[in-house]
């Protein structure tokens, strides 16, 4: 069995990588990162270690790397027999790769089983846009017989990495794949590390509006009080009960929404933030905070549900708090970060929270989001 994987970071060899690998898989990484491929060529093998309560060490080998930039006819020839192919490559990079999965799927000989398309981003429905994009990039008109396409959500921690780590991991040792099983019409691989659901959405909301939400939540609270990590912020009482209002916000808005129990949600987020003051994981909140344009857009972790819950009148005051922390992240090299910044520096209330949010005027949440940019341009 074979699985191709674009994206060969750490994610990708410590998360993605590793279960396919645990499951029997040729693990195949695809990525354009130079030095990073050759050093996965040069290499026997590398070590996933798992940090928390139930510590662990797995060596990963009979794995193989190959620059797509450099060697795209030997990708398109390791795609056409390989049995799944998946991404962690970021959303925004998808529409790159596509085009070469399109190439890959055409080559595979007449007749040979569809080839499972799994795009593990930290998106809501990530494959559906994928799948779009090699549609458009395929040529024929028999893709629905040689691929199939299932949604999938992902749920692990992959800190900094200590410098000198070299091709070695370390990872929580907490992991969730959802993967949607209906596309596979009964036939779905046998892959341990994957949880086989019938329906994606919620279990996709609530990874995003939990975990997600969370994080970034802690990350920017984290910044402004100086913290350097999320187990130290966290860890800070007054940021703790931050992200307590804003997790039961969102808990909230999951039972409503997807009818969760209270008991699950509250069992749930308990888990989520002993993970968040796991101090064998260090991760800077400079990390965990950046990028805060795609994580304040219109249908992701802070305005996403925080617009639900103002539909239906219920509180979303702490993710108010949480929007108006990430207008005040200001660390140095993030090109999403000085945007932001230059937006509230040279552009009218109006303009900045439509750029920022993607909310139309008349929504129930604008006004409040427009008040918070609006103080934040005051200064």
């Amino acid at each position: 069995m074979k699985a191709v994987h674009f994206g060969a970071g750490n994610i990708g060899r410590g998360f993605v990588g590793l279960l396919l690998h645990e499951a029997g898989y040729e693990v195949v990484f695809s990525d354009v990162a130079a030095p990073l491929v050759e050093a996965l060529q040069q290499a026997d093998s590398y070590t996933v270690t798992t940090v928390g309560q139930h510590p662990s060490t797995t060596v990963v080998d009979g794995f193989f790397a190959i620059n797509s930039a450099e060697d795209p006819e030997g990708l398109t020839a390791q795609l056409a027999d390989a049995d799944i192919v998946t991404t962690a490559v970021g959303v925004r990079i998808l529409r790159f790769v596509a085009p070469a999965i399109a190439a890959g799927i055409a080559a595979r000989p007449a007749g040979a089983p569809r080839v499972a398309v799994l795009a593990c981003e930290n998106a809501i429905n990530a494959t559906d846009e994928l799948e779009a994009l090699v549609r458009e990039a395929y040529q024929g008109d028999d893709l629905d017989e040689r691929a199939l396409f299932a949604n999938t959500a992902v749920d692990r921690i992959v800190p900094v990495q200590a410098e000198g780590a070299g091709l070695d991991v370390t990872v929580e040792d907490f992991h969730e794949w959802a993967v949607e099983r209906g596309p596979f019409a009964g036939a779905e691989p046998d892959v341990p590390g994957i949880t086989w659901v019938d329906s994606l959405g919620p279990y996709i909301e609530r990874k995003l509006f939990t975990v997600n939400t969370g994080h970034a939540t802690t990350a920017w609270h984290g910044w402004a009080a100086g913290h350097a990590t999320i187990a130290e912020s966290i860890a800070d009482p007054s940021i703790l009960a931050r992200v307590e209002q804003v997790l039961g916000e969102t808990s909230a808005l999951l039972e409503a929404k997807h009818g969760f129990s209270a008991e699950e949600m509250t069992a749930y987020r308990t888990k989520v933030l002993a993970r968040f003051a796991n101090t064998s994981l260090p991760d800077p909140v400079d990390r965990v905070g950046r990028g805060p344009l795609r994580k304040l857009s219109r249908h992701d972790r802070i305005v996403g549900p925080a617009a639900e819950l103002a539909e239906r009148s219920l509180a979303h005051d702490g993710l108010l708090g949480a929007f108006a922390a990430a207008l005040g992240f200001a660390p140095e090299g993030d090109a999403e970060v000085t945007r932001l910044q230059e937006l509230l520096r040279g552009t009218d209330a109006d303009a900045a929270t439509a750029e920022i949010t993607g909310l139309e005027p008349g929504h129930p949440l604008y006004p409040e989001v427009r008040a918070l940019v609006a103080a934040r341009l005051a200064g």
